[in-house]
């Protein structure tokens, strides 16, 4: 893979990885909330308005520019399983941002995906 497709796909991973936090930062703005129908519309609008989720849809915007020009350079069975490194970003920020646990499965799991993507790179 030439160094343009790489930064390409990880730059996708990363805008990827972004939005999900994002979202999560700005659906702790609202917290929970029953699911009524008096309350939807109001609840809809709560979310629509946050600077975050907004962020956060623009970086799934500029991915999914980004993953198609990653696309006309890499071969989709190798560039795809790189996505599932967006987990392994999101599980360490969340750590860090949230406070959300990093358990000792979550690691292994990690760590899987790890040498799961290793494996498809070098193939």
């Amino acid at each position: 893979m030439s160094t343009v497709a790489l930064v390409l796909v990880l730059t996708g991973v990363m805008l990827n990885a972004a939005a999900q936090l994002l979202i999560k930062a700005g659906a702790e703005t609202a917290g929970r909330f029953s699911f009524t129908l008096g309350n939807l519309w109001q609840a809809g609008l709560h979310f629509a308005l946050q600077w975050q989720i907004l962020l956060g849809l623009a970086c799934y915007a500029v991915s999914v520019v980004v993953w198609i020009l990653a696309l006309t350079r890499v071969q989709v069975s190798m560039a795809y399983p790189m996505i599932s490194l967006g987990y392994v970003v999101t599980a360490f920020a969340a750590w860090w941002l949230f406070g959300e646990a990093l358990t000792a499965q979550k690691l292994l799991g990690i760590a899987i995906i790890i040498v799961g993507v290793i494996l498809v790179a070098r193939s």
